[in-house]
């Protein structure tokens, strides 16, 4: 009995280490296109590579417009599980440099952060579903899909990389709700696009993902902004979405804005 228990748990885990397998290995990199209300702002891109021991993870995005210049480069390393190794980020908004790097220390995530002339150290909560997200990356929201599908749409975190008050960083539970299913359009051909509503720090992020679980469209709170993988297209559904399942509860955690 003990032996039988013991194959159906590998099994089990042998199924998810190639369902998360799949998911890399179809999506492993992305193009998109920033619009706000419609209009293209700028661009963003990322790229997924394995590694030895999991999986690196390179983010791009620019972003020109009245009243906002925004440029993102992200460099990460994850686990085979999707787990926050390492990362490091450089980022010029409006003309200010934010430099940030991130990484487990002990029960912690560390953060050393400089900008404006000036260094701090932020220490946050460690949790092994965590996402680091900075604004307008769609390799971190890739990331947060595959977390998604090996941890059930449960367990999800992020760290938001701006400032709170008078520290910079926090880590706030992700909250994951899924609707119907809907159609769209890859490079004309068609596709079944699934739905879930991201609920982080208060704010809800739509977001729209292909068979194999890849980052197609994203909607993100700030004021009318999309991503939109180049070549996708949206069928609007006929009918209002489904009623969202009821996500599980989450620890409470102060929200925090997303840009410094």
């Amino acid at each position: 009995m003990r032996k039988l228990v013991f194959l159906s748990a590998f099994l089990s885990l042998v199924s998810g280490l190639l369902s998360l397998a799949a998911v890399r290995a179809s999506a492993q990199s992305g193009s998109f296109t920033i619009a706000q209300h419609g209009k293209a702002v700028g661009t963003a891109t990322f790229n997924f590579a394995s590694t030895p021991h999991g999986y690196s993870s390179n983010s791009v995005v620019r972003i020109a417009m009245q009243g906002l210049n925004y440029s993102l480069s992200k460099s990460e390393s994850l686990s085979a599980a999707n787990r926050l190794r390492h990362v490091q980020v450089s980022a010029i908004l409006n003309s200010a440099a934010v430099n940030i790097t991130a990484a487990p220390d002990a029960a912690q995530y560390l953060l050393n952060i400089s900008a404006n002339g000036k260094s701090s150290t932020t220490r946050l909560a460690l949790h092994p579903g965590t996402v680091f997200l900075p604004d307008f990356d769609p390799g971190a929201l890739e990331t947060l899909l595959a977390l998604a599908v090996t941890r059930n749409n449960a367990g999800l975190w992020a760290i938001l990389p701006k400032k709170s008050g008078d520290q910079v960083g926090s880590i706030v539970p992700v909250q994951l709700a899924t609707y119907a299913d809907e159609q769209g359009t890859l490079d004309s051909k068609p596709i079944t696009v699934h739905h879930l509503v991201a609920t982080i720090a208060s704010a809800k992020t739509e977001l729209f993902s292909g068979p194999n679980n890849q980052l197609l469209q994203a909607e993100l709170p700030q004021q009318g902004f999309a991503l939109v993988r180049q070549g996708f297209v949206l069928t609007p559904p006929a009918k209002p979405g489904a009623p969202p399942v009821a996500p599980q509860a989450q620890p409470a955690v102060s929200p925090a804005p997303t840009q410094q």
